[in-house]
This record gives structure tokens, sequence and C-alpha cells, in this order.
């Protein structure tokens, strides 16, 4: 399909925001997923596209954080990444097998969810912090049901892996953001990858969103730390609030 000014406008704007937003706090998703609504594309492509778009920072990202990529010494590397794979080529096959209209009318719902675990998740993982550490099978469990999770929605996934990770016994914050970024680079290349061979992914709008997605993680990297981390949360979490109740609203 093809776009006007406007809609190329908002569309590069929201994935340039997104991109930032991705690279010092999370929530890029709550802006890409309703502007490439708002531009007339059908929700569940909507989803596949701005996921596709917001795709190469999380690469960038896992690539920045190398050498922290230190797995817990009860599961492996390996295994979360089999895991996180398979996790996330069911989420994706689910939301293939989703019909337009059922996941229009989920995706307020997974807005306002993932905005509230977005504005409590310094709470959670704190209270995971003072818990004692699980198996290796709950573990393994527990990043499988958040990949599946991040498969088909995306939105809030960042918080869901640290919380994972916090199960796991996870300390290090360096380590648990390496593998979250890992992880989260892993299952959204999957998922992408089925939602490509599904059809779902414009590519005309996710590749010029990719590019901009790009530059503005690279703004948001440089100018992050000069922003209270307190107001950029209440901006994200403002940002989900409002985009859950627009499309609440129909």
């Amino acid at each position: 399909m093809s776009f006007d000014a406007l809609h190329l406008f908002v569309l590069l704007a929201a994935a340039f925001v997104a991109g930032a937003l991705n690279a010092v706090a999370g929530g890029g998703s709550f802006l890409t997923l309703p502007a490439l609504v708002w531009a007339g594309v059908a929700p569940v492509a909507a989803n596949a596209t701005g996921t596709a778009a917001l795709l190469p920072g999380y690469i960038a990202s896992a690539w920045g954080y190398r050498e922290d990529l230190r797995a817990h010494a009860g599961s492996g590397l390996l295994a979360l990444i089999i895991t996180g794979a398979l996790g996330g080529a069911l989420g994706a096959a689910l939301l293939l097998a989703t019909p337009d209209k059922a996941f229009r009318a989920l995706v307020p719902w997974l807005l306002l969810a993932a905005t509230a675990l977005f504005a409590a998740g310094p709470w959670l993982l704190a209270r995971l912090k003072r818990q004692g550490e699980a198996g290796v099978a709950a573990s393994l469990a527990t990043v499988f049901a958040v990949s599946v999770y991040g498969g088909y929605f995306n939105g809030g996934l960042g918080i869901l892996l640290l919380a994972a990770f916090g199960l796991l016994g996870q300390r290090d914050l360096n380590r648990m953001n390496g593998l979250k970024n890992l992880l989260s680079a892993v299952l959204t290349l999957i998922a992408v990858s089925l939602y490509a061979l599904g059809g779902a992914v414009q590519w005309a709008p996710a590749l010029a969103m990719a590019l901009a997605a790009t530059a503005g993680g690279y703004a948001g990297a440089r100018i992050g730390r000069r922003i209270p981390a307190k107001w950029l949360r209440a901006g994200i979490v403002a940002t989900g609030t409002v985009m859950a109740g627009l499309f609440f609203r129909g």
C-alpha cells in the first residue's frame, strides 16, 4: 500500500522516537503499532511490520552488550537461546493465526497490560531480587513463556525478560541487560522471519521505519543519560495509556 506525505512523516517520526525510547528505557512498540494502524495498516500486519522495523535496534543492542553475555550457570547460554527462539516462533505463529478483528480487540488490553507492567517494572525487579533462585526447568519455562509473548506482541518485552532473569537468580544488571538484548534479538528475528513467510510484513514502511528507528536509537543513546529516568518512565507510561485509550475508543 502507498502512504501520503503526512502518513509517511508520522510513521518515520514514530519510528525515530521508538528507537530512542528503546535505547534508553523501552516502550517503542507503544508508538509504532498505533502509528501503523492509524496509517491504514491492518492490526496484525501493523504489529508484524512494527516489530520488523525495530529488529535492527535489538541486534545492535545485543552486539553492544556482547562482553556481558554470560549465561546463568545452571542453564547455559545455548539453552536460553533455543528456548527464546522456540517461544518466539510459537508467539509469531499464534499472531499469524489471529484474525485482524480479534487482534484489534486485543490491542488496547495488550497495550494497557504492557504499560502497567512497564510502570511496575522497578518494583517488580526489586521484589524478584529478594527471592531465591529458581530451578533450571522453572527458569527455562519462564523464559519460554515470555518469548511466546514477545513473538506475539513485543510490547513490554524487556521488563518481562529482566523479571525472568531475576527468577533465574541474576544480580548483575549488565549481564541481565546483555541476555535481555540477545534474547530480544533472537526471538524477534525468528518472529519476523515467520511474519515474512506469512506475508504479514509490509516491507516498504518496515525498511523506512527501520532506518528512522536506528537513527533514533543512536540519538537516544547519546542524549538519554541527560534525561532523568523518572521523566522517561513517566512519559512512556503516559504514552502507553493514551494509546490504549485511543484503541478502546475505536
